[in-house]
């Protein structure tokens, strides 16, 4: 097996926090087994977060009613993106399996990860209409998130204070890495670990070395495949998938439940 291109994004401010410390284990355990690791160090790298007029070179199409996908399209096209994003999308076309490292804020990514993602994802070069979610551009690509919380595992559950993190994961995890068509593998939750004892933490950091050792070869999340929805008719669920689901106590996901019962863990573990 030829040898696997990584990609790690990472957006934390400090080189002493645990967010650096698992960014640190995934680059040194990915390197072991042979892989080449990139880091992309977000705050470091001082990235902009917002997407503007500036991020083509030369003239837009339209300066009177700027539209940044339809724009960073055609400069995509003509080879006009700025020198940030362009290096940004040459990391990642040449990556296998891409890492978010994070802390959760607000229960997503911080600004300046939301802006890499709004910035590098464009619009022709992420995906189009005709290439997104299971046949989207980046179906050869594995991505994962790998993040922080702030809160204990019980208030992210389906009867805690925060809601089920399942939920909290599907804009994610489906409106974004499934929708540019990665397999998107189960994310890493450490829960907490700044309420954590010092000799936790470090458990937690070995439970993601271990599963470093075989996170290639893992299985990715189940999506509802794109052909099950009928394009001709605002791409609702087929009435074959409709019946064939009818009797069935969960629905298809935590976005198309069929106004059932959740599938439970269906963003957190393969293979449910």
């Amino acid at each position: 097996m030829a040898a696997k291109k990584v990609l790690i994004v990472y957006a934390h401010q400090s080189s002493a926090s645990f967010n650096s410390a698992a960014k640190d284990a995934a680059k040194e355990v990915l390197a072991a087994q042979g892989c080449t690791v990139e880091v992309s160090d977000l705050y470091a790298m001082k990235f902009k977060a917002t997407a503007t007029a500036e991020d083509i070179t030369g003239d837009v199409k339209n300066a009177a009613h700027f539209r940044y996908a339809e724009e960073t399209k055609l400069a995509w096209e003509e080879g006009k993106l700025c020198a940030d994003i362009t290096e940004e999308q040459r990391k990642l076309t040449e990556a296998d399996l891409i890492i978010f490292q994070f802390p959760m804020y607000w229960f997503t990514v911080p600004a300046i990860m939301k802006g890499w993602m709004d910035r590098v994802l464009t619009l022709g070069y992420a995906y189009s209409e005709e290439r997104r979610y299971s046949q989207g551009i980046f179906k050869d690509k594995k991505a994962m998130l790998s993040f922080t919380t702030g809160s204990h595992e019980s208030m992210f559950s389906a009867d805690g204070v925060n809601g089920d993190m399942n939920v909290t994961l599907w804009p994610l995890q489906n409106g974004i890495l499934h929708y540019c068509g990665f397999q998107v593998l189960a994310p890493q939750i450490f829960w907490a670990p700044s309420r954590l004892p010092s000799e936790a933490r470090g458990t937690l950091l070995e439970g993601w070395r271990t599963r470093l050792q075989g996170v290639l070869s893992e299985k990715p999340l189940s999506f509802t495949p794109l052909d099950c929805f009928d394009g001709e008719k605002g791409f609702q669920l087929k009435p074959e998938f409709q019946e064939k689901n009818a009797s069935k106590e969960y629905g298809l996901t935590v976005g198309i439940h069929l106004g059932k019962a959740l599938p439970p863990n269906s963003q957190m573990k393969a293979g449910v």
